[in-house]
């Protein structure tokens, strides 16, 4: 199949598709014309990759995962390990995301809103507050 088509199977952008190439993510055969022919199988692991994108795996591990999937002797237990570290991350970007939106919240009530130019938001991020 053609790029516009896996892409479209995929749910993944075209750029991506190219992108993955050149990464050595996916090697769709070339045909007699040059253009890139997607097989099913090439398909079935640009998808694989989006899922994994989506729980946040970085391409690194997207290439680890997809090299445990295909590797028939994997041990499971190496497969949770990277999901529970990848749980660990989520949890520390909650925790800072938590931190960031108190701090904005507690600058935005500080902050008078009017036509005055003093503003403790701008003074905080240029770390010139009172």
């Amino acid at each position: 199949m053609n790029i516009g088509t896996a892409a479209e199977r995929s749910g993944l952008p075209a750029k991506t598709l190219r992108y993955y190439e050149t990464i050595d993510l996916v090697q769709p055969l070339r045909a007699d014309n040059g253009y890139r022919d997607y097989s099913e199988d090439d398909l079935h692991c640009l998808k694989f990759v989006g899922r994994a994108r989506s729980l946040g795996f970085s391409i690194e591990e997207c290439r680890v995962l997809l090299s445990l999937y295909r590797d028939q002797n994997r041990s499971s237990g190496e497969v949770k390990s990277l999901a529970l570290h990848k749980v660990t991350e989520i949890e520390k970007k909650i925790g800072q995301l938590q931190d960031m939106k108190k701090m904005l919240s507690k600058l935005a009530g500080e902050c008078h809103g009017d036509n005055r130019p003093d503003c403790p938001i701008l003074d905080e991020i240029a770390g010139e507050q009172a």
